[in-house]
């Protein structure tokens, strides 16, 4: 084999080890539901009922379980209102990873 005809199989080489890098990466990037749950205990169980066992809360927020069941549900989605919350909510100041670890824990509870 000389090295003009090892340009196709150097492609595929790079293209394999490309999506190795990327698949690895996002693995390790993954929402941590555990870490959603510890977070979520934190931040919104006073408003939330975020687990099956908890008693109740003070406020009239619905629980993450309903939440979660909602037809229009979406982690994503759920991540990305969490990093700019509505009025009545606090600013927790969450990082990107830590919105993404609450939804990750909603999503758990469907």
């Amino acid at each position: 084999m000389t090295f003009l005809n090892r340009g196709p199989t150097l492609r595929v080489v790079g293209l394999c080890l490309t999506a190795a890098l990327t698949l690895s990466a996002s693995a390790t990037v993954a929402a941590d539901a555990a870490n959603g749950e510890r977070l979520a205990r934190q931040w919104c169980a006073p408003c939330h009922v975020v687990a099956p066992n908890q008693r109740g809360t003070t406020g009239e927020a619905p629980p993450f379980a309903t939440i979660a069941a909602r037809p229009d549900f979406g982690a994503a989605r759920i991540a990305l209102f969490l990093l700019d919350p509505h009025p009545k909510m606090p600013n927790m100041g969450l990082t990107r990873a830590e919105a993404a670890d609450l939804a990750a824990y909603m999503a758990s509870l469907k």
